[in-house]
């Protein structure tokens, strides 16, 4: 009973010492922390952190056993876990960095042309999209279209022709076209312009990803994994169109539902002015 009372007081103690900035900090690194359990889980890195954890399990057995060679090789090794984390764990970092500079923290409307031509080049360029896709669907043509939001795509039409076209139904259709020299690439949309094509886009690491998609489509959601860009794929076997955001594909698109979602991820909802990005996720198809 004494222990109970003791345990009451030494309770009462700590509510009347805890502070707002104590409730803050809590918070602050159960927000990182829920994060950072949150994207292992949704990357390879979980399997990693298994073997980090089984290397501090053996580790402590060899102090226990008194395994001395064991101990010393694994004490070394966690000397340096911090420099050997950063390298294991760059892409899954570097994401994670990445969603952070997407967040709405600081965001502002990054097209500096005035807010009414921002529109009708957004609307034009997706008007053109929607029309390729379809025409492209029915022929079967297949197409790689990204559309560049806040996350800057530089290095990646470094890898490619930069073309900064108005952009239009036969551009891109004859862009596209098999024997086209530009054609076995992605195509990078950019405030409104055919900016660059044959662009060469990172492939997903994921193992989650469906049997029967091929290539562009494993590029695409590498692609929306590595930024905020909105990828339009139509396949070259079926003729399906596809739009990946997040790494979420969806699928099975008619112009009517293509032309809803580009304005939704492509217009800003409240004033439609300008490349404002709005950052929404697809349902897994």
């Amino acid at each position: 009973m004494d222990g109970v009372i003791t345990a009451w007081n030494t309770f009462l103690q700590l509510i009347h010492q805890f502070r707002l900035t104590d409730a803050l900090d809590i918070g602050l690194v159960s927000f990182i922390i829920f994060n950072g359990i949150k994207l292992v889980r949704e990357t390879r890195a979980g399997q990693l952190v298994k073997g980090i954890i089984i290397l501090l399990v053996v580790w402590w057995l060899s102090y226990l056993l008194r395994l001395t060679m064991m101990e010393t090789i694994l004490a070394y090794f966690f000397q340096f876990s911090l420099i050997v984390l950063m390298i294991v764990f760059q892409p899954e970092i570097r994401r994670a960095l990445e969603q952070l500079g997407r967040s709405g923290i600081g965001k502002k409307d990054w097209f500096t042309g005035d807010s009414d031509e921002a529109l009708r080049r957004a609307r034009r360029a997706i008007n053109a999209v929607v029309d390729a896709a379809g025409q492209m669907s029915k022929q079967k043509t297949g197409a790689l279209i990204v559309f560049e939001r806040e996350t800057k795509l530089g290095d990646i039409i470094d890898t490619g022709t930069v073309i900064n076209a108005i952009p239009s139904s036969p551009i891109i259709c004859n862009i596209f076209f098999n024997k086209a020299p530009l054609h076995d690439g992605a195509m990078i949309l950019r405030e409104g312009m055919v900016y660059a094509a044959g662009c060469i886009l990172p492939l997903t690491k994921s193992d989650r990803v469906a049997i029967e998609l091929g290539t562009r489509h494993r590029a695409a959601i590498g692609m929306s994994e590595n930024s905020d860009a909105v990828v339009i794929v139509v396949s070259e076997e079926t003729g399906q169109i596809s739009v990946v955001v997040n790494g979420v594909i969806t699928r099975n698109y008619t112009r009517e539902t293509l032309r809803s979602a580009l304005e939704s991820y492509l217009l800003s909802s409240k004033s439609e002015q300008g490349w404002i990005p709005s950052i929404k996720r697809g349902k897994k198809s």
